[in-house]
This record gives C-alpha cells, structure tokens and sequence, in this order.
C-alpha cells in the first residue's frame, strides 16, 4: 500500500463527514460497508441500516462535522486505521475509523467515538 492510498482513505473521511454526503444515502452506501457497524459517542451502536436511517433524519443546514488531528496508518496491505477529533457545536470526540480495501473500492467497515469532557 503506497501513501497515496493513505491520503485516499484520509479524503474519504474528511468527505464523509460533509453536510452534503451525510445527506446523500447513495453516496453513503458507497463508502459504508455492507456490514458497517458504529459504536457512537453516545454509546449506541449502529449498523448500515441505522445509520442511514439516522442520517436521513439529520437537519442537513447545519454545518458539517470538522475533523481535527487526522491521522492513519496501514494495518494491513488492504486495511487503513485513522484516528481523529470532531468538533460539532460544542461537541468534541475522539474518532477512529477502520477502512478496508473491497472489490468495489475502499469502505467503511467500523467507527467509534468517545466524547471529550
């Protein structure tokens, strides 16, 4: 895996977390795995259906969520792990999200967040 594939993978998460692709289910389905899974800040758990449900009902005029602190590395030739804080309002967490290489291109297999106090 070259550093290209890692600036990818770091692009890819900074656009996830846009008001515009968080508003757009057929962008979503293509950079969330099938088997996605979620353990947000606030402790639930989410999987694809869940959280597309839930990003569907999101008030899309707000602004997008900043990503901080981005940072990632290789894990193995076909998984990526990157480490970053949002910041939302006055809501800040810190984020990992585990990207995998498929057939179909890189996607989202799990994220976590943990609120900051």
């Amino acid at each position: 895996m070259s550093d290209a594939d890692l600036a990818d993978v770091m692009a890819l998460e900074r656009e996830l977390q846009t008001a515009t692709v968080r508003a757009d289910p057929g962008r979503l389905v293509e950079l969330l795995a099938p088997d996605f899974e979620e353990i947000g800040a606030s402790g639930r758990l989410w999987d694809l259906a869940s959280i597309l449900e839930m990003l569907g009902s999101e008030n899309h005029d707000s602004p997008g969520i900043e990503v901080h602190e981005l940072t990632g590395r290789v894990i193995a030739d076909d998984t990526v792990i990157l480490r970053w804080q949002s910041v939302r309002g006055e809501r800040r967490a810190h984020r990992t999200s585990l990207w995998q290489h498929r057939t179909e291109g890189w996607r989202l297999v799990h994220h976590q967040g943990t609120p900051v106090a």
